[in-house]
């Protein structure tokens, strides 16, 4: 059975970055594996009256554990490092830790954010190259038949309904995954993260109260390293092809 392993900073990343493909691996039996390095703790609480941090960080992790459900994932693991200080943690350790997780595990792929992070939040940077490294890493450890291959998500739309524009796309895109029918699963997945809805809103108006109609049909990836080895990836001149991972 393939296995495909995520790895993101923040509770409701995975929803916003590849929530379709992550249900489109269930239903076409596939295992995933989601390790959130944060709980959140420093995000927004949206409609609940939460008044600490920990309190925040505990439900902040109810809501993924739902959106993980909706999502099928299989293996969620919480490392719980403190939420906005990713660029003060020790970059050794966290390799280390999300390195034995890939050689326990042993995943076909692996996705995490883009050097740019996407909306070039430090903590989704951090985790780019924290990841990268730890695939790096865990090829040492692994038979070549194990090696993963890396990809990088990308969300070339998430400013399409915002006033506010990202940094410029680190890598070009080249993949797309058809979620066309796992839409209402992406949907669901990002509702369950409530007390974010303000980020949500801002990204896909209309999906908090149940219209899912804003999502769109592709996630969209760029494949950086395979069989142990860098690949550079190159804009694609006659359109991004649809891939499987």
């Amino acid at each position: 059975m393939k296995k495909v392993m995520v790895v993101f900073p923040h509770p409701d990343d995975e929803s916003f970055a590849c929530g379709g493909t992550l249900a489109k691996c269930k239903a076409t039996g596939r295992e995933t594996c989601l390790l959130c390095i944060t709980s959140g703790c420093k995000g927004r609480s949206g409609p609940f009256a939460i008044e600490c941090r920990e309190k925040l960080a505990r439900h902040r992790e109810q809501e993924l554990a739902k959106a993980a459900e909706v999502l099928g994932i299989k293996r969620l693991d919480l490392l719980r490092y403190p939420d906005g200080s990713l660029q003060q943690v020790d970059l050794h350790e966290l390799v280390a830790k999300i390195r034995d997780v890939i050689v326990e595990w042993k995943p076909n792929v692996v996705i995490t954010f883009p050097p740019d992070g996407v909306t070039g939040h430090p903590d989704h940077i951090v985790t780019c190259k924290a990841t990268t490294l730890a695939v790096e890493q865990a090829e040492k450890q692994l038979a070549l038949q194990e090696y993963p291959d890396l990809y990088y998500v990308s969300i070339p739309h998430y400013y399409d309904h915002c006033p506010d524009r990202g940094p410029e796309p680190a890598v070009p895109i080249t993949g797309k995954v058809d979620i066309t029918d796992y839409r209402t699963q992406k949907g669901e997945a990002l509702r369950a993260h409530q007390s974010q809805v303000y980020s949500v809103n801002r990204a896909y108006p209309g999906v908090i109260d149940g219209d899912f109609s804003v999502i769109g049909c592709y996630e969209y990836y760029t494949l950086v390293r395979s069989a142990g080895r860098q690949i550079e990836p190159a804009q694609e001149t006659n359109g991004i092809p649809v891939i499987e991972l």
